[in-house]
């Protein structure tokens, strides 16, 4: 600027002049857009860390009820070896029966007869402890498809925050579309996960 009335706009004036005249709405409308996909994504981080909760959870449980199918198939396998003694007892006591007099022959024959109950007993047993291993082996296998349902839904919420940040410093609106959708989907994987789908 000089003396003799004569002007110059700096850079800094055109802007603060663009401004005074109602240009810098845009600035104000796109900080209120700006706040909404905010807003929007800590939502969506809420609803992510909810999910991942409930992953470790799903995965935990299912490492518990395969920890406890193990134990059942370790006490099954304890009966069936104890049903195999029962057995080799059995088989000579048969053998002690041919060879015995005829004295000690009704001993191995209520022997044998012993043992016979003793194993049906001990393989009821045996196959009921298999039976809870399976059954503890099916709900791990559910608990594991659930913690993958719930990693997806997680998976999904995180990639729609990473592109709500790319949209609000690009300020392009299909990423802003894209985090809306990748969102959706992440809701519903977890709504599958949520209902054992």
């Amino acid at each position: 600027m000089s003396g003799g009335g004569f002007h110059v706009h700096g850079p800094h004036d055109h802007e603060l002049e663009h401004a005074g005249k109602g240009h810098g709405d845009h600035d104000t409308g796109h900080k209120s857009h700006a706040g909404g996909i905010a807003v929007v994504t800590a939502i969506i981080a809420t609803i992510g860390a909810l999910f991942a909760y409930q992953g470790g959870a799903t995965q935990a449980n299912a490492g518990l009820y395969k920890n406890n199918a193990a134990i059942k198939k370790t006490e099954a396998s304890n009966q069936w070896n104890y049903y195999q003694a029962k057995s080799s007892k059995q088989n000579l006591s048969e053998l002690a029966i041919e060879l015995a007099p005829e004295s000690r022959k009704a001993f191995y024959t209520e022997e044998i007869k012993r043992y016979k109950g003793e194993k049906a007993d001990i393989k009821k047993d045996a196959e009921k402890l298999e039976a809870e291993s399976k059954a503890w082996d099916v709900k791990s296998d559910e608990q594991i498809h659930q913690h993958h349902r719930w990693a997806q839904a997680t998976t999904a919420l995180q990639i729609a925050i990473a592109l709500a940040a790319i949209a609000l410093l690009t300020k392009l609106r299909w990423l802003e579309y894209g985090m809306y959708g990748v969102a959706g989907l992440g809701i519903i994987v977890g709504v599958l996960a949520a209902m054992h789908i």
